[in-house]
């Protein structure tokens, strides 16, 4: 009896790791575009007035910011090459 219960529980536990793994790869192609809207975002400031007071030259709408949402969202890109390397090959995520 006590080795049914363990195989029970084993199979939650694999059950909760798919599932945990599922949230992360939905999570890993949520960030590329979060962080390209950030980007945009970031490049088209509402205050400039408040802009020119953190720069020290012109205002420029490529600033550290920009830069830095731009990078991050190159950096999440494999998660979407990935997923669509397995489309072209038939494969299902």
């Amino acid at each position: 009896m006590s080795h049914a219960l363990l195989d029970a529980s084993g199979g939650q536990a694999t059950r909760r790791a798919r599932a945990v793994q599922r949230a992360a790869d939905w999570l890993a192609l949520a960030a590329a575009p979060t962080f390209a809207a950030m980007a945009l975002l970031s490049a088209f400031p509402g205050d400039a007035s408040a802009q020119m007071l953190c720069s020290a030259g012109a205002v420029s709408p490529m600033n550290g910011m920009v830069a830095m949402y731009l990078l991050m969202s190159a950096f999440h890109l494999p998660a979407w090459l990935k997923l669509v390397r397995m489309a072209s090959a038939g494969n299902s995520p």
